[in-house]
């Protein structure tokens, strides 16, 4: 009878393990939504920051690209998913802060559907060329285009997409007219401009990197606000047009009701990534920069942006349905 007391107490012991077991996360792999096609900006982005993730917590975090209606696809999938911390979004600003004023009903809220986790990174974005496009700056293109109002093309990811906004925001900037070209996709387009089917392209230096280095494109401005360090100098759109820029951030979000102590962890997580050596030099291969913020600052800025880009939008006459 005296074994009766030891073995309750094994028992206990043995279920209080289990549940401590359960309760670590994660325990088995996370699901990183990517609301855009493999071989974008957010893509090289997301695997970059997804392979050290799973280094560092001992567990796979797998990116499933699941392009379609701008990132609304992906984006809904996400807000409809278990809060439990076992899937999370990783998007751009386009699809998050810019969708809700392009489409009459995007499919999700992008401030009660989703808990912020921090910013991971910032990209490089240019207006690029054929090579063979007779204007080599800004100021260049914009005497062109005012030569030929309407008839110089400028191809985009599709209708919406933040290629094209910022093709609308050059324009009316400049005071030019250019003949927008709609493709499904960054890759589609820039491949496009490289073979002079069209002359001009908004791209991300993810998906136009490799051409500009390898002289297949070249470079007339930098749509950021400062220059970029993967191309140290070329110079901004900001230089020619005072004013003129955007700098796209991209960042991690959990569904709504995860619990404050996951989004926490993870948001530490992001920040150790982004802290590494290793992550950095990742990072600038593809033109991008590490971009670091908590929860609180993350909501700020999505707060911040949602008013922004409606009145872009609103300036632009940009509408997807």
């Amino acid at each position: 009878m005296r074994t009766l007391p030891r073995i309750a107490a094994l028992l206990l012991a043995g279920l209080v393990g289990a549940a401590a077991a359960q309760d670590k996360y994660p325990s088995r792999p996370v699901t990183v939504i990517v609301p855009q096609a493999a071989g974008g900006a957010n893509d090289a982005i997301a695997r970059i920051v997804t392979d050290k993730l799973t280094q560092q917590l001992g567990q796979q975090f797998i990116v499933d690209n699941r392009p379609g209606a701008g990132g609304n696809l992906g984006t809904m999938a996400a807000a409809k998913a278990k809060p439990d911390g076992y899937t999370l979004l990783l998007t751009v600003n386009s699809s998050h802060v810019i969708n809700p004023a392009l489409y009459k009903s995007p499919g999700f809220d992008p401030v009660k559907d989703f808990e912020p986790i921090g910013t991971v990174a910032t990209a490089g974005y240019v207006l690029v060329a054929n090579t063979s496009f007779p204007a080599n700056n800004v100021a260049e293109l914009i005497a062109a285009a005012k030569k030929e109002p309407g008839k110089l093309a400028i191809a985009s990811a599709g209708n919406g997409t933040l290629n094209h906004l910022i093709g609308e925001m050059l324009q009316r900037a400049a005071g030019i007219e250019l003949l927008h070209v709609p493709y499904k996709g960054a890759s589609a387009a820039v491949t496009d401009v490289v073979g002079g089917q069209v002359p001009l392209s908004v791209q991300s230096l993810p998906s136009s990197l490799a051409f500009i280095k390898s002289g297949k494109l070249k470079v007339l401005g930098v749509v950021n606000e400062q220059r970029v360090s993967a191309l140290p100098d070329a110079p901004t759109i900001g230089e020619t047009i005072k004013g003129f820029g955007s700098t796209p951030w991209y960042g991690l979000f959990a569904p709504a009701g995860t619990p404050k102590a996951l989004v926490a962890q993870l948001q530490a997580e992001v920040a150790k990534a982004l802290d590494t050596a290793d992550a950095r030099t990742k990072l600038g291969g593809v033109g991008c920069e590490p971009f670091k913020s908590n929860s609180e600052q993350f909501a700020a800025l999505i707060k911040e942006d949602l008013p922004k880009w409606a009145r872009i939008v609103k300036e632009s006459g940009a509408t997807v349905d």
